[in-house]
Order: C-alpha cells, then structure tokens, then sequence
C-alpha cells in the first residue's frame, strides 16, 4: 500500500476546527433540501409535512407507538404485513418524546432524524479525519449530505438514526472503547435488521486485535443483543416459531437470495424500454464495488472493511422493493472515503466546492421530485 494512502497515525492530536464547518455545512445542504420540497409542494398543493413524516414507513412506525405491536395489513394479493417487521427503537424514541413533550410521534420522529443526522455527519468526520485528515473529512460530511437520497436523512425514518448509532460504534472501535463499540453496537441492532454489519465489525475488530480481554468480551457480547433480542421476541410473538422473523419479512417480499431477485430485475430492464436505465444501473453497481475495493486499498481499517461489504451485501443481495435500494445505502458512508480524498487532494480547491455545490442542487431537486412523486416505498 502506498504510504500517501495510508491512515495518519499521529491521530491523538487530530486538530477538531474543522468540525463545526462540516456540521454547518451539513445542516445548510439539509436546509437547502427541505426548503426546496416546501417550495415544489407548495406549487403543487400539497403538504411537505405529509411526505416527510405522514407516509409509508413513518405510519407504521406510529402505529407501534400508539398500539403496539401486532398490527397487521393484508394486501391485494393476500400477503399478511405485520408491523413486526419495523425494528422497535424509533417507535420507542418517537413514544417517550410525545410523552415528554406532547407532540405527535412523527412530528417527534423528525426531530430524532434531524438530531441523529447531525450525530451522524459529527461521527463521520471523525472517522475520516482519524485515517486521513481533517480536509478529507470536511468532504466527507458534505458528500453525505448531498447524495441524491440524502432528503431520507429528514425524514421520519430510522436511516439517519441507525447511521448515527453504526457510526459511534466504528468510532468506538478505532479507540478501542469497547464497551461503547458494543452499546452503539446493540442500540443499531435494535434499529434496523442491517444491525448485523456493526456485530460482525464489532466481532472482527476483535479477532484482528488478538487480545482477548474483559472489556473486548464484553463489546463482542453486547453487540449482537439488540438485533437477536428483538428478532427472537418478534418471531416467536408472530406464531411462526422461534425464528419467525424471517416469515415476517418474507411477507413483505423480503429475504436474502445471492442477488436472484436483483439479477431478473436488471434482466427485465436491459431486455425491455429500460435498458438504458438497466446499462444506468450496472455502472452504479460497479461504481459502489470499485469505491468498496478502493477504500481497502487506501488501508480502510478492518471494521469499515466489514461494516460496509456487510450494507452492500444485504442491499445487492435481498428481494425487496428495488426503488427502496438506494436508502438502504445510505448508511454505507465508507464508500465515500475514497471520493472525499481525492476532493481534498485537488489542487483548485475551487473545483471540489463546485462539485459539491452541484451535487447539492441536484440532491435538493431529485430529493423534492422523488418524495411528491413515487417516493420511498
């Protein structure tokens, strides 16, 4: 490996002042993107609100909140859709809030996405300021904050919360806090089902140190029992037996298939009027797997090596609504290191902030464009 590329390693005296550029910065392009999606859907009519906090995933996690578990919805086609299948963390955040405050669960819901999206850019510049400086971390943060998803972030979904948790949990793991490697580590797991990429970076930082002490166990212990507790409790609840969770998500047209479904998907588009769409699609693909193999070769330290081949796998290689795919990678932030490096290393720096100005404006369009038209499902 080069050494041009590998992590500094004079990091305990990382100077921090550029921290507070990138949260500004970061919470300017959100800004940047809400208001533009309060203009479009005040020109059409309709309720910014509504599509942020008041639509597909956000209602059944209210739901939890109001009523519990075991709600459940048949659709057309017969399925059974529990709400089982939403992992409980944010319903329980968005149910203490309204209590202590008395504003609506999905109203409270936004403010956990805005304070979690804001934990997360804070955790994922010092990630990147860790391995490669502060100037690569500034873009970091700012490419974050404007991938072409990034309007999810503000949304009354758990993406920005589960970022926020797996992040603290890597960064945990690069200082060696153990125990708070772990409860980042349990707290993620009972936030999405990916929880189990944090585990396995929990597990495998483990096994690369080689010295087994109290509080390493004690961070490989605690790690997994978010997700387990949780997907347990929920199978055996849904009468499917001890690892009923599976038929849960399998009810929603989910599961883990090698990348079949995802394959006839792409099939269907390169064979029909989608082709330009699917020859769109397969350089995405390989975009994401080239930037994956470049972050190892730039010395990636073995927890976000693991982390994020763990968050492709499971996008690439589950059915599911395929619309919903790029969401689900929105946690998988390692795979902007490399972009951010090279930005930080361009000689006019002029041209980085163009790029990002850029991005930013699209990000804020498509943002305003997707959540009024089809949306996350």
């Amino acid at each position: 490996m080069p050494t041009s590329e590998r992590p500094g390693r004079a990091t305990a005296a990382v100077p921090r002042g550029l921290l507070p550029l990138s949260l500004l910065l970061f919470a300017a392009v959100r800004a940047l993107c809400l208001v533009t999606l309060a203009v479009w859907a005040g020109a059409e009519g309709r309720s910014a609100h509504q599509v942020l906090a008041e639509r597909w995933d956000s209602l059944w996690y209210v739901r939890v909140v109001e009523h519990g578990y075991d709600f459940t919805l048949t659709a057309p086609d017969g399925r059974v859709l529990s709400d089982r299948a939403f992992f409980p963390l944010l319903p329980w955040l968005e149910g203490a809030g309204h209590r202590l405050t008395g504003l609506a669960p999905q109203d409270v819901g936004l403010g956990v996405s805005a304070l979690a999206s804001l934990a997360a850019a804070w955790a994922i510049h010092r990630i990147a300021a860790r391995l490669y400086g502060e100037r690569t971390a500034l873009f970091a943060v700012a490419l974050w904050a404007v991938l072409p998803v990034s309007i999810v972030q503000s949304m009354a979904y758990s993406e920005s919360l589960f970022t926020a948790l797996a992040a603290w949990s890597l960064w945990s793991l690069l200082r060696e806090r153990w125990l708070l490697a772990g409860l980042f580590a349990s707290a993620a797991g009972l936030t999405r089902p990916v929880g189990l990429a944090v585990t396995l970076a929990v597990w495998g930082a483990a096994w690369a140190g080689r010295r087994l002490t109290w509080r390493v166990a004690a961070g490989c212990v605690l790690a997994p029992l978010g997700a387990v507790g949780y997907v347990l409790w929920s199978g055996l609840g849904s009468g499917h037996g001890l690892f009923g969770y599976l038929a849960v998500q399998g009810d929603w047209g989910n599961g883990f298939d090698g990348g079949l479904a995802f394959a006839r998907f792409l099939g269907g588009l390169l064979s029909g009027p989608g082709f330009a769409g699917g020859v769109g699609l397969i350089i995405g693909v390989a975009a994401l797997l080239w930037l994956y193999v470049r972050g190892i070769r730039q010395g990636q330290p073995l927890p976000l090596v693991l982390y994020t081949g763990v968050v492709l796998l499971l996008a690439l290689c589950t059915s599911g609504f395929f619309g919903s795919k790029p969401r689900l990678l929105l946690p998988a932030f390692p795979l902007l290191l490399p972009l951010a490096l090279a930005l930080s290393r361009l000689r006019r720096p002029w041209t980085a902030w163009l790029v990002i100005g850029a991005a930013a404006a699209i990000a804020a369009a498509y943002g305003a464009f997707w959540l009024l038209g089809s949306g996350p499902p």
